[in-house]
């Protein structure tokens, strides 16, 4: 099974008035910043939520069930509630608590179950088979594919007024934002894929020549990269582009979180933060004159803790008796 730039055409007919057009900054010259935190659920993928959802026609009484880390989750239950319909949503115990508390301000029923995320997609696949209810997988279902791709029509048409792009850095969980990226964009930019050294599931399926292989997960992006297996939809996209995979550092995403903060006042979680860590830390290193975009994907996280990274930088002495939230309040 593929998607094709044809499949993400129809897609964002569909999501059309439901997703926001979310805007692209030049973060410096030749550097454009694609900030989907600013979508609706502060993530890229309601889009393929949406797309799922609206793709099935009528749905069991049951509703919809879905895993993940945490943010397809969210942008499941934020589709669910936009079209009425009933959301169970299961995580990993490693789920981020803000996303945890986002999911049940939406309506959805919440497990935590297992230690990763495939331990929670078991237990969704089971509940989904047991009730009937409409699995939206969190990134190896054509649907969910094109969905995300629609955000690679965007920046492509966004980038034209800034002069346009030549590459496209793209932070990899479970490959279907990459391979949706990749079928959209085919013959106008090329795109690179990002991914934490502690969760290489497409570095090491490339590398290997195979099919999806199975690694460990962990480090600073793992409640959001978590996907201990690349999607095979993502991969044979991918495989069949020539798309170069390459790895960072949790210092390195670390680093590029805070100045996505200190130097523009974005938001965004460490897998946000992840395609810019590729450019600061030499991981991928532009030619001259090469106009390079940055998926900014997420923006799901505790804003306490970019405040206080700051402080820490700069080092500046907190009040006495008093916690940083209070003192900027």
């Amino acid at each position: 099974m593929t998607v094709t730039r044809e499949d993400i055409e129809r897609a964002a007919a569909r999501i059309a008035g439901r997703v926001r057009r979310t805007p692209v900054m030049e973060g410096e010259p030749g550097l454009l910043l694609k900030l989907e935190g600013l979508q609706h659920a502060g993530s890229f993928k309601v889009r393929g939520a949406f797309n799922r959802i609206l793709s099935a026609g009528r749905l069991p009484a049951s509703g919809v069930t879905a895993a993940s880390g945490g943010n397809h989750g969210v942008a499941v239950a934020y589709a669910a509630r936009v079209l009425g319909v009933r959301a169970e949503i299961f995580v990993p115990e490693i789920c981020a608590p803000i996303k945890v508390a986002g999911l049940r301000a939406l309506g959805a029923h919440v497990t935590q179950t297992g230690a990763i995320f495939a331990e929670a997609y078991e237990a969704s696949a089971k509940r989904a088979a047991d009730t009937g209810a409409l699995d939206i997988h969190a990134y190896d279902q054509a649907e969910v594919v094109a969905g995300q791709g629609t955000v690679g029509l965007e920046i492509l048409e966004q980038a034209r007024a800034a002069g346009g792009v030549d590459t496209i850095l793209v932070a990899v969980g479970g490959g279907g934002l990459v391979g949706g990226i990749v079928a959209a964009v085919a013959g106008a930019a090329r795109v690179v894929a990002v991914e934490p050294e502690r969760i290489p599931t497409l570095h090491e399926a490339l590398a290997r020549g195979g099919g999806p292989v199975q690694v460990e997960v962990s480090g600073v992006a793992a409640d959001a990269l978590g996907a201990s297996r690349i999607g095979r939809i993502g991969l044979d996209i991918v495989r069949e582009a020539g798309v170069r995979a390459v790895l960072v550092g949790d210092d390195a995403i670390v680093r590029a979180r805070e100045e996505l903060w200190r130097d523009h006042r974005i938001a965004a979680e460490h897998a946000g933060a992840t395609a810019l860590a590729a450019l600061r830390s030499g991981a991928y290193v532009p030619e001259p004159g090469e106009r390079v975009a940055v998926l900014v994907c997420g923006a799901n996280t505790d804003p306490a803790t970019l405040v206080a990274s700051q402080m820490v930088a700069a080092q500046v002495e907190p009040f006495e008796g008093g916690e940083v939230s209070q003192r900027l309040g």
